[in-house]
């Protein structure tokens, strides 16, 4: 059996820089037409001059695979003449919470001080995704932040809000509520809870941010992606460390998912019974959201056993040594 994705897109993603970077786009440029990229870099990308160099540097690192990169700039002050030059640029701004998480010192620490910059983003109908956690017990983290999206969603009623990577039962309650928000949902929410991380040994290649939750949370989730919610968008979320920042003390936060992400999510919602949604969860959902048109690149996916590599370079991926059912049609992957 084989099964053909148009144009399939990753609605959050980080690529790093350099080596790191040259390792891991190309996983991404094979499955998808294009992704949104995360600013937060070592510097992060607040300026123009920063995002074009970066997105040269991703297109040089995918090689030959047609991908578009859609930046998004780090979340701070900016003018409405900073803004009105980025518009045509970037696919939204990113809001981090200060210190949230991996690289994000530089975030928000003061949320009262940021309507301006929001009233132009809603303005020049420019949309802002947000990281949102507030720095409170890790597991009420998420719930705590919803009432900045209510906030959000109420005091700028025509602003595109992205809720980002979301993992609770009351996020999917909250994305009900506005129409003018949506959300990513990456493959491991949909797969793992807490106890996955830390019920036994712990496990630091499933040590992310936001944590994974209940499995009452993850149910959660499924329903709403399982039956087709047309502003849930996927996001990996795919966010690589090297081997020595994860089995470390002090492990660094992130999911490596992008060698897998479209065959485990095929295997998914052929589980589920409805893998007739699985475009729209891919592509379909934030074309409409976005208002974007990627180039067209189909993606074929085929029923045929591989297993996952232990490592790639120094990073080890979500469902390492793992058989999956699906493949990317034509992938050069060991069949098992």
């Amino acid at each position: 059996m084989t099964l053909l994705l148009d144009s399939p897109l990753d609605m959050h993603l980080h690529l790093r820089e350099q080596e790191m970077l040259r390792l891991v786009a190309p996983f991404s440029a094979a499955q998808f037409a294009g992704g949104v990229i995360m600013p937060n870099l070592v510097q992060p990308v607040d300026s123009l001059p920063r995002l074009r160099d970066y997105r040269a540097a991703i297109i040089a690192a995918c090689g030959p695979e047609p991908f578009t990169p859609y930046m998004t700039l780090f979340f701070r002050d900016y003018s409405r003449a900073e803004l009105l030059a980025a518009r045509d640029e970037v696919i939204g701004l990113k809001l981090y919470p200060a210190g949230i998480t991996t690289q994000s010192e530089a975030g928000v620490a003061d949320f009262d001080r940021i309507g301006t910059t929001v009233a132009l983003l809603e303005e020049l109908d420019i949309p802002l995704l947000v990281h949102g956690e507030t720095a409170g017990f890790v597991m009420d983290r998420e719930r705590e932040f919803l009432a900045v999206y209510q906030w959000l969603a109420e005091t700028f009623p025509r602003l595109r809000i992205v809720m980002e990577h979301i993992t609770t039962a009351e996020a999917v309650a909250v994305l009900e509520r506005y129409d003018n928000i949506a959300a990513t949902v990456t493959l491991h929410h949909l797969m793992i809870t807490l106890d996955d991380v830390a019920g036994g040994l712990l496990q630091p290649d499933l040590f992310c941010k936001p944590i994974a939750k209940t499995p009452r949370d993850r149910e959660a989730l499924r329903q709403a992606v399982f039956r087709g919610h047309p502003r849930l968008l996927f996001g990996s979320d795919s966010a690589p460390h090297p081997r020595d920042k994860k089995e470390c003390c002090g492990c660094a936060a992130g999911v490596f998912s992008a060698p897998v992400a479209l065959p485990m999510l095929a295997q998914l919602f052929e589980e589920a019974d409805c893998l007739e949604r699985l475009s729209a969860f891919v592509s379909g959902n934030a074309r409409q959201f976005y208002r974007i048109t990627p180039p067209q690149k189909p993606v074929g996916l085929q029923r045929a056993a591989w297993r996952v590599p232990e490592l790639y370079g120094s990073v080890r991926a979500f469902l390492a040594g793992q058989e999956l059912r699906w493949s990317l049609a034509g992938s050069g992957e060991a069949k098992v």
